[in-house]
């Protein structure tokens, strides 16, 4: 069975806010939402966490400048 994240538990497990949500679908660097119905959206469970794995791991901000 598919398991599929709606908005609040999405914010909630990525610590990213709605419109930066939305701002990163827009520019092809987060997956975009599957429709539920007229107007609800969710998430692939499946396709956060892989997003999520692909983040860096923390460490110094002098890595990356």
């Amino acid at each position: 069975m598919l398991a599929i994240m709606k908005l609040p538990e999405l914010v909630q497990r990525t610590k990213i806010s709605r419109s930066a949500v939305y701002a990163m679908i827009a520019r092809n660097e987060f997956p975009r939402p599957v429709r539920l119905g007229r107007r609800a959206v969710g998430w692939r469970v499946e396709d956060v966490e892989a997003w999520i794995a692909d983040r860096p791991v923390g460490g110094s901000w002098s890595e990356y400048k």
